[in-house]
């Protein structure tokens, strides 16, 4: 069908699966609006100065934020009168002439660099040892001391197998570090292809600093993705980005080791945070179509669709996708508390992750090149 590869699948030995997602209508039935669209309120800060800024982290003296770049470096925004400073790379050999391409940092062109460049995604700072831990695409779990600098790997395989994907994290108290592989079968190059498959082949994580092992909590799981650990420590949250869920994990009490789901989603989610209150933030591109949910139940559609030799903007809006920004904050029983949205795509776009302080939502986004602010009170 598409002999010329033009399509979004061209050169890919594409395997569509069926998955499970939610009702379309059960869950945009219920799910409230931001008639005000206040996200297109905010504020873009930093344009063209960082390059796909997924994850945002503040140390404890409150400095930052740190964000990690498309181009495999880890930087520190140091006031006006210095700016932004590298704060560390995931790669001893990283090379600036070949790894930093600036605002071309977050396009395909930077794709054949990722495997050695290194692609820092989620970020977390160690309350107790105030290091900061790594979730590095390609490079796995990985550890800089405060002074930053060269980061060291502590997990680049699990039970034998390579972690190929390695997401997001969070730390425990005990200093257990909970993480999530992607994909056994794709790169995050190729995170398209893991979503349009439906494949579930991800897994969570988890490192013990004290035997310096990698332990599988759970495998099966269908692109999963943010990861934090509740405020008393008694359970976890992850996003599954193809199922647009957020799945809940039993950490302790008497439902350890049990598997929910936390919540249903109106569109795909990406990074999950805690503010003060132990309320989580949640990153949505948004929104879904009925259509998804019958591609999900019906993989040969998918198998044919989406080999057609038609662009894919062209064939998402065949089918009524309409992306736009949405982020959400829930409370510990998956109650919404908080909706914004900025249908427009007039200020926020393809959000990562909201990261609240002091009133003030830190947004970031994997695939621009700039931070979003928001005041929200």
């Amino acid at each position: 069908m598409d002999p010329f590869h033009l399509g979004p699948l061209g050169g890919h030995d594409y395997q569509p699966v069926k998955h499970s997602i939610a009702s379309y209508k059960q869950v945009i039935q219920q799910w409230p609006r931001d008639n005000q669209s206040r996200l297109r309120f905010g504020r873009l800060e930093f344009v063209d100065e960082v390059f796909g800024p997924e994850s945002i982290e503040f140390d404890l003296e409150g400095r930052g934020p740190y964000t990690g770049l498309a181009d495999g470096r880890v930087v520190r925004w140091m006031g006006e009168s210095i700016g932004w400073q590298t704060f560390a790379v995931v790669n001893p050999n990283w090379s600036e002439k070949v790894c930093a391409n600036g605002v071309d940092s977050t396009t395909s062109k930077q794709h054949k660099n990722e495997k050695f460049c290194g692609r820092p995604l989620g970020l977390r700072f160690n309350q107790k040892t105030r290091e900061l831990y790594i979730a590095d695409a390609y490079f796995g779990l990985m550890v800089v001391g405060s002074n930053g600098g060269i980061a060291t790997p502590l997990a680049t395989h699990a039970q034998g197998r390579p972690i190929l994907f390695a997401n997001d994290l969070d730390v425990h108290s005990n200093g257990s570090i909970f993480f999530t592989d992607t994909s056994m079968r794709y790169h995050r190059k190729d995170h398209f292809i893991i979503m349009l498959e439906g494949e579930a082949t991800g897994k969570l994580l988890r490192y013990d600093p004290v035997s310096k092992t990698t332990h599988i909590v759970l495998r099966g799981l269908a692109f999963p993705n943010g990861v934090q650990i509740s405020k008393d420590q008694e359970f976890l949250l992850f996003t599954e980005t193809t199922n647009c869920r957020i799945m809940r994990y039993w950490l302790q009490g008497h439902k350890t080791g049990q598997l929910e789901v936390f919540a249903d989603l109106p569109g795909f989610p990406d990074n999950i945070r805690m503010n003060e209150k132990g309320q989580f933030w949640v990153a949505i591109d948004c929104c879904r179509t009925p259509i998804q949910e019958v591609f999900s139940r019906n993989p040969w559609l998918r198998r044919i669709y989406f080999r057609l030799p038609l662009k894919m903007n062209f064939l998402a809006r065949l089918v009524g996708m309409e992306m736009y920004t949405v982020i959400s904050l829930f409370n510990n029983e998956g109650k919404i508390v908080e909706v914004l949205e900025d249908r427009g795509g007039e200020v926020v776009k393809l959000v990562s992750e909201v990261r609240e302080v002091n009133g003030k939502l830190w947004i970031g986004t994997v695939v621009h090149n700039h931070i979003a602010t928001f005041l929200y009170f």
